[in-house]
């Protein structure tokens, strides 16, 4: 069955209105206006194609098409809504719209699942909120309890309930997802890479996704005047972290095998020109395939940050995030393999440097996740695009694979 190219670029071209930032890339924060004018769209689009919708505790977005077996597991398809700061069209968006399309095409042809078919939009994967990320699909699988997101706050103090409720949400209702509702989900993405497109490969099959950590590590100092207060006499919290973060780079490059380290979000307090710092607060997101690695480098961060502690420097490190290295369920990966051999559509097995929900899942159930070209390998940005046939073959994989989980006993 062929997905249909023009509803594919009407809900690309529908969610890229809702932005922050308009003509300058997509930023759409969890529980903002245009999380909330996103959310709208995707909920009348579950409901066009006969899905009963409903939001859970987190506001993770379920569309569900029920099957002929009472109370079985579901098929879930999809993936996240948010996006990074001035970032792309398709990073997320492309697998929930994957979703939606293979939600059109069981309707167009009157497709009656044994198991039923879910569709899921998820939150606050990219953390540019909340830091952390992959929000939504740990409150699913039971990694958040209700305490854990009441203490969850933005830069600005705002808890996830408060954000929710701003919006019309409601946090009271349950987050957790029975294991033994879900039968299988199945992620599509933008590779995020060159390697599709250079090899003019349409699907990558993922075999493994990355392990890594978010820190946040937290320079405490004294302020002072900046003309008036001698240079041996200072406790400058942003040279101390200067120094710290310019060392980061040798430690990853020292525990080699593509082990990455990146500081992408930093604060300086009272951040006034002629003031000394005294607190600077930054992320430091470590990525490794093999576990070892990221708990060394994690351990020589910490050795590291510690080391700075005197002359009035106070320093803490917490781990907002920690997710092992996964190998993704090999029957799916089958059953992936398969559909494109059937459907024509060359592939690849490939393993994925990005964290996705897809990993997270994987904990509670089996999982497959594809990728689909990105032009240039350019991602997390405004120039992130994929061609509307390349999003088509990849969903029509997705097809076919969710009828035979929705048809399997």
């Amino acid at each position: 069955m062929k997905a249909n190219q023009e509803r594919i670029e009407k809900h690309i071209k529908a969610l890229s209105r809702y932005t922050a930032t308009p003509n300058e890339g997509t930023t759409r924060l969890t529980y903002s206006e245009e999380d909330l004018q996103a959310r709208t769209y995707i909920k009348g689009q579950m409901e066009a194609y006969g899905l009963e919708v409903r939001e859970d505790g987190l506001g993770n977005i379920f569309g569900k098409l029920e099957g002929e077996k009472k109370d079985a597991p579901s098929v879930i398809v999809g993936s996240h809504f948010d996006s990074v700061p001035h970032g792309g069209d398709y990073d997320g968006p492309a697998g929930v719209i994957a979703g939606l399309e293979i939600a059109a095409l069981f309707q167009d042809n009157k497709v009656k699942p044994v198991y039923p078919l879910e569709i899921i939009a998820m939150i606050e994967e990219e953390g540019s909120r909340f830091g952390g990320g992959l929000m939504g699909s740990r409150g699913i699988a039971g990694y958040l309890s209700k305490d854990d997101i009441q203490e969850i706050k933005d830069k600005d103090g705002i808890s996830v309930p408060e954000a929710m409720k701003k919006i019309g949400l409601d946090p009271s209702l349950e987050v957790k997802r029975d294991p033994e509702t879900i039968k299988a989900f199945l992620e599509m993405h933008i590779e995020q890479g060159p390697i599709l497109e250079e090899e003019q490969i349409s699907v990558g099959v993922v075999e493994s996704i990355v392990g890594l950590t978010q820190l946040e590590v937290t320079i405490d100092g004294k302020a002072g005047h900046a003309g008036t207060t001698p240079m041996d006499r200072r406790s400058d919290a942003l040279v101390a972290a200067a120094n710290i973060i310019t060392r980061l780079p040798q430690i990853a490059l020292e525990e080699g095998e593509g082990t990455v380290a990146t500081v992408g979000r930093h604060q300086v307090f009272p951040n006034g020109a002629n003031v000394i710092p005294d607190k600077v607060v930054f992320s430091v997101d470590i990525r490794s395939s093999k576990e070892a690695h990221v708990k060394n480098v994690v351990q020589k961060v910490k050795d590291l940050v510690r080391s700075w502690e005197a002359d009035g420097i106070q320093t803490a490190v917490e781990q907002s995030l920690y997710m092992q290295p996964k190998e993704l369920n090999k029957e799916i990966r089958s059953l992936l393999e398969a559909s494109c051999a059937e459907l024509n559509t060359s592939f690849i097995n490939m393993h994925s440097g990005a964290g996705h929900d897809a990993m997270v899942l994987s904990d509670i159930t089996d999982v497959g996740l594809i990728f689909v070209p990105s032009k240039d390998g350019l991602s997390h940005c405004p120039e992130e695009w994929t061609a509307t046939h390349e999003l088509a073959a990849g969903i029509e994989v997705l097809y076919e694979t969710a009828l035979k989980l929705t048809e399997q006993s």
